[in-house]
């Protein structure tokens, strides 16, 4: 099945040196750019993390400290990713939960405010999880009817990017209305719309506005407590700080009668999409003032 895309749509997987959001780099990016038009373009970057990558995280992706140390640094490349990148939505297998933040981080380390909030962002993992709930390997069984280690080298980032991308297509061939009655099954909530803002939606499984979750989506309350709804009766959504001594209170509020609480969390150990967020509601309430 051929994606139905309105802007280019990147599928990329990251290795880093561990999960750790504010500690840890990328090793290794790889990508597939799919066009409009149905065009595709890939890319395969190995990086230098300036950083010592460990045996378990060599044993695991086959990359060595060795293999980086004449490779380009992100921030030397980054500028030529943002270029690449700007204007796409993007899709991943967890990306939404690890990969797109923490590239979000090395943007923000290398100097540029690569906006995320602007893309759509299509989990595989998360369609996978709330249809059939397993992981890669099982998904590339399940969809495209092969072994992952039949195809592919294990944890090597380019090798699931192409294994993430045939998951995609596989479960937009296979969550269609008329697939389902094929399989026997009843279609109601089991189908899948071919259309980023619907895959986007799917694939949301939070109410964060940072990626780390530190502030988070509610309900705008009036001084009554009551929920203040737009023209059309829609809840007026505002951003809550998700932690710490003003956790349940809104960024606004709490930006207006404690201005030191925003110098503690840009001087703090928080990861710069907080920060950065953190930062645009600030400008955003001092320009409706």
């Amino acid at each position: 099945m051929k994606l139905n895309l309105t802007k280019p749509l990147v599928v990329f997987d990251l290795e880093t040196t561990g999960l750790d959001l504010v500690k840890d780099r990328v090793i290794q990016l790889s990508y597939i750019k799919v066009f409009p038009n149905g065009n595709e373009e890939r890319g395969n970057y190995i990086v230098n993390p300036e950083c010592y990558i460990a045996p378990e995280i060599t044993a695991l992706t086959g990359i060595s400290n060795d293999d980086v140390k004449d490779k380009p640094t992100f921030k030397q490349l980054a500028k030529t990713l943002e270029e690449k990148f700007t204007g796409c939505d993007f899709a991943g297998f967890n990306s939404n939960h690890f990969d797109v933040p923490l590239l979000a981080e090395e943007f923000l380390r290398a100097g540029i405010d690569f906006d995320f909030s602007k893309c759509r962002l299509i989990d595989a993992q998360t369609i996978f999880h709330k249809m059939e709930r397993r992981n890669l390997a099982a998904a590339y069984k399940f969809y495209c009817g092969r072994k992952m280690e039949d195809d592919f080298e294990a944890h090597r980032a380019d090798q699931d990017t192409e294994a993430t991308y045939r998951v995609l297509m596989g479960e937009l061939d296979r969550y269609t209305e008329e697939r389902q009655r094929e399989l026997g099954e009843n279609p109601e909530g089991r189908v899948l719309q071919n259309n980023m803002d619907c895959l986007a939606a799917f694939s949301k499984v939070n109410n964060n506005v940072d990626f780390a979750g530190r502030i988070v989506w509610g309900e705008k309350k009036d001084a009554k407590g009551n929920t203040v709804k737009d023209k059309d009766g829609n809840p007026v959504m505002t951003e809550y700080f998700n932690f710490g001594k003003h956790k349940g209170k809104t960024v606004a509020d709490v930006l207006r009668y404690d201005s030191g609480y925003f110098a503690w969390i840009m001087g703090g150990d928080f990861t710069y999409n907080t920060k950065q967020v953190l930062t645009r509601i600030r400008l955003r309430e001092a320009q409706n003032k």
